[in-house]
């Protein structure tokens, strides 16, 4: 089972990247994947969640209305869409697979986590 994130880069305020998990060894249908983030000094907090089956989607406030979490699953990949970002939304991006049903924002419920793609937005 691996995660491979991507998609990170460098941007100004305002701008957009869209983040990629790509998954290997399992099929998404039968999980949630959710992104987190690490900013330095910081502690990891959960971005947004997909729960592949039923697309049930969550989101932290700080991403309502400016990030979407999107899957292809035929391509087994899920996409973390980032728009009018912000220098605090700097940070580590991670994804991570855990049960259907998890607690999202709760880092422990996932059992595999990708590498991490970096983010810096700057002003």
């Amino acid at each position: 089972v691996q995660l491979q994130a991507s998609g990170g880069g460098l941007v100004q305020t305002g701008g957009s990247l869209r983040l990629s998990c790509a998954a290997s060894g399992f099929t998404l249908d039968y999980y949630a994947i959710a992104w987190f983030r690490q900013a330095p000094g910081k502690e990891r907090e959960g971005v947004s969640c997909i729960a592949l089956r039923d697309r049930i989607t969550y989101y932290a406030e700080f991403a309502k209305g400016r990030f979407t979490i999107s899957s292809d699953n035929a391509a087994n990949t899920v996409y973390l869409h980032m728009n009018s970002l912000k220098p605090e939304d700097t940070g580590v991006y991670y994804c991570a697979a855990g049960p259907l049903y998890v607690n999202w924002v709760v880092a422990s419920e996932y059992g595999y986590w990708g590498q991490g793609t970096q983010v810096t937005v700057s002003s």
